[in-house]
């Protein structure tokens, strides 16, 4: 049963003197505590995360009574179902909020691995070694979920989180903050290593993010409006990903069969999420042969279809696309389509409106395949697969914090390495510098 922390979290509107007093109080903690965290060893990190993978099974219910109260006030506050959709902590979510653990304890621990070791001519040894980057700051939108997901994985990679949730998930966070105390308590862990604001005071978000003294880095999740506040405002470095406007280049030569099962996944699997396929350019030798059969397809799906002139020839359901329909982000069953004259044409287009997100190519030329993969700039590029595989755990990463298009210091899905740096470490033997 979810017992009375010591420090219990209080969910009430705080002014803003008191909320700056609040956030400066957390970032300190936080602090404080990443210097243990950072030092404790694999096995504790991994009880603490299987501990809390156990406690949410086991709390089901008082989880789910807490969020019910964050679904009634969505609804009253006419939230869409979409929205509400993601609030839920279904059975489902729950399970896979515990199964996420249990992936994230079976993974390698990062922190401590030397990189890098190399001997000076002086007979200094240098190397380069693993270290967590100490308080992350955590701001997202909607899903409580988030809440476990980034708790879990800063942890593992030794981090001390400070965690801001959206006001429409309060209840669920604070239960699920409950849930994570516990298990650090259980283990002997500063249960100042993971700290969910308890206000739904705007402030905190800014307060959060003048925090720069303590907090060594933040991490936005969520809409576009909410990551550009947050560079717009930080004081602190800042990992993002704006918007995922995604293409797939259908290339002269494609295996046509393969192209049309691609870009299909890539647009209607999922089209709301950020990996999806939102323009489709397909080379104009081909066009004839491949679009008839593709445009169809989606038509069945409910996509509707915005293409260039050639496309409309074509395609004679489509509408004509509009000037912003290009590198427009629409996370809905719509897809601007564009007929170019050669793969030089289509690189410069996902130049012009791609986000740096996800592109990819289908073609049987290896040589093209390598100039694509070379010259197009986007966290993931891909030969001859779906877009939708730009996700930590389908790439091998077991899980993710979120998807960086920003190059410093992570550039794609962010997994535990991710989580930290390097530091360069010495060894001498008397060496002194002439």
């Amino acid at each position: 049963m979810l017992q009375q922390n010591k420090k219990p979290f209080r969910k009430e509107q705080i002014d803003m003197s008191e909320t700056a007093r609040l956030i400066a109080d957390m970032a300190k903690r936080a602090k404080a505590a990443a210097r243990k965290v950072a030092n404790l060893g694999t096995d504790t990190k991994n009880k603490v995360l299987l501990s809390t993978a156990e406690r949410i099974l086991a709390n089901r219910s008082q989880l789910q009574e807490e969020n019910k109260k964050d679904l009634e006030n969505g609804q009253a506050k006419g939230l869409s179902s979409a929205f509400l959709d993601r609030l839920a902590l279904s059975d489902k979510v729950i399970d896979s909020m515990a199964q996420g653990l249990r992936e994230v304890a079976a993974l390698p621990d990062p922190v401590g691995e030397v990189t890098k070791m190399w001997k000076r001519p002086n007979g200094l040894l240098v190397g380069r070694v693993r270290i967590p980057l100490g308080v992350i700051g955590m701001i997202y939108e909607s899903r409580p979920n988030v809440t476990i997901d980034a708790a879990g994985l800063c942890l593992k990679a030794g981090n001390s989180v400070i965690l801001k949730g959206g006001s429409d998930a309060i209840n669920s966070n604070l239960a699920l903050a409950a849930v994570l105390q516990e298990a650090l308590e259980e283990f002997h862990v500063p249960q100042d290593a993971v700290q969910v604001i308890p206000t739904t005071d705007r402030s905190a978000v800014t307060e959060m993010l003048s925090r720069e003294e303590e907090i060594d880095l933040i991490i936005p999740r969520g809409g576009e409006g909410l990551i550009r506040f947050v560079v717009q405002h930080s004081q602190i470095p800042v990992l993002k990903h704006y918007k995922g406007v995604c293409h797939c280049y259908v290339d002269k030569g494609a295996d046509l069969d393969m192209a049309r099962q691609i870009c299909f996944n890539a647009k209607v699997q999922r089209p709301g999420v950020c990996n999806a396929m939102e323009g489709m350019l397909v080379h104009k030798d081909v066009a004839a042969q491949f679009l008839p059969a593709m445009g169809e397809e989606f038509r069945k799906a409910g996509v509707e279809i915005r293409g260039c002139p050639k496309t409309l020839e074509i395609l004679t359901f489509a509408k004509p696309a509009a000037k912003d329909d290009w590198g427009q982000e629409f996370l809905d069953l719509i897809l601007a389509v564009k007929v170019v004259d050669s793969m030089e044409e289509a690189m410069d287009y996902i130049d012009m409106y791609g986000s740096n997100h996800t592109e990819a190519i289908i073609t049987k030329d290896y040589h093209r395949a390598r100039r694509f993969l070379n010259e197009v700039d986007a966290s993931l590029v891909l030969v001859n697969a779906s877009t939708r595989f730009n996700d930590g755990g389908q790439l091998g990463l077991g899980a993710e914090i979120g998807i960086s298009t920003s190059k410093l210091h992570a550039y794609g899905p962010m997994g535990l390495e991710e989580l930290t740096t390097t530091k360069f470490i010495a060894f001498g033997d008397g060496q002194i510098r002439q």
